[in-house]
């Protein structure tokens, strides 16, 4: 399925600059998105994160705010 936004843009982070972006922006104004398997949230994610497994990401979109970067993981 092809996702398509007029003014979406996809940017690439290594983890040393998600955690600058992170920082250099108040909390609220982004979002995290983990999109790996329940157990595995359990086990360890960055505070805040919000659980959106991969498989029904498409189906959950609309959870997400269109107004608001995400940096997923």
């Amino acid at each position: 399925m092809q996702i398509e936004q007029d003014d979406a843009a996809v940017i690439n982070l290594d983890p040393e600059e998600a955690r600058g972006f992170m920082r250099n922006h108040k909390e609220g104004t982004y979002t995290i998105l983990d999109v790996r398997q329940p157990g595995e949230y359990e086990k360890a994610r960055i505070p805040g994160a919000k659980l959106v497994p991969l498989p029904e990401l498409v189906d959950r979109l609309g959870e997400l705010d269109p107004q608001r970067p995400v940096i997923a993981y």
